[in-house]
């Protein structure tokens, strides 16, 4: 019983730690600006900070930073849950040099890459666009997909895809019908991972657009670049989580059922 107790109250601290910090921005995001700066709890409240927000194109921006997220998706998983099988169903010389490569690649830090990755795009085409950001996004997110799925892929049973053939299904029906189901909830985790990449990527989305810019690119620039009061910075926090948030709460399901978790 007293070790349950410390259980219960280093969890009970946690989501303090993690949940006053979310509520208070969610509150400040509703503050009046002089209420706000007036008293530690605002007692005014008004829904100007996030219209101002809105106005500046808060919603395209989110419409955008969705678009590139699911495209950032599909082009990860595309290029990552091919290698992913190989790593993890095959054992052929050099498989170990090969993953070092993939995962050599999170050396290079986003600040380095993304003026040379913007003079690369200028010159094909693809600067100001959602494809060419949603690239650099894919090819961050990419080494881990690869890790993920390749450990999913190596926890499905062999003997389930060798039945499989036995009973007269093809390679790609095996791998539709019987490997990737109950890889499901293990790529839908590598899904959610590539969004929150790809959601929360600010720097590279800032430099590759000036026009077609992402909600972290828009959020960068009306308010940290500017002299922006603390109710707005706040705000548009608020407009970059919340849907993050409601993403998450769908994506739940599968995790539970990849960690086994019961009501």
């Amino acid at each position: 019983m007293r070790s349950s107790a410390w259980y219960t109250l280093v969890a009970a601290l946690l989501i303090l730690w993690i949940g006053i910090p979310v509520a208070y921005t969610f509150l400040a995001a509703f503050a009046d600006v002089r209420s706000y700066y007036e008293h530690l709890l605002p007692l005014r409240y008004t829904l100007e900070n996030i219209e101002v927000f809105l106005r500046l194109g808060a919603l395209d921006a989110t419409l955008r930073s969705l678009a590139v997220a699911v495209l950032a998706i599909i082009i990860s998983f595309a290029l990552g849950l091919p290698a992913g099988y190989v790593l993890g169903r095959w054992v052929f010389r050099g498989r170990e040099a090969f993953r070092l490569a993939i995962f050599s690649a999170r050396m290079f830090p986003v600040m380095i890459m993304a003026v040379p990755m913007a003079s690369l795009f200028i010159s094909i085409g693809l600067y100001d666009t959602l494809i060419g950001v949603a690239l650099v996004h894919a090819a961050l997110a990419l080494p881990f997909v690869v890790l993920i799925s390749s450990s999913i892929f190596a926890s499905v049973p062999k003997e389930l895809e060798e039945a499989g053939i036995v009973f007269g299904l093809t390679r790609w029906q095996v791998l539709t019908r019987i490997t990737a189901p109950l890889a499901a909830p293990g790529l839908a985790a590598a899904a959610m991972f590539t969004f929150v990449v790809s959601w929360n990527e600010a720097f590279a989305a800032t430099i590759l657009a000036s026009r077609e810019r992402t909600l972290p690119a828009l959020t960068v620039a009306t308010t940290i670049a500017g002299a922006a009061p603390d109710p707005y910075k706040f705000a548009a926090a608020t407009l970059l989580s919340l849907p993050a948030f409601l993403i998450m709460a769908y994506m739940r399901k599968y995790l539970t059922v990849m960690w086994g978790s019961r009501r």
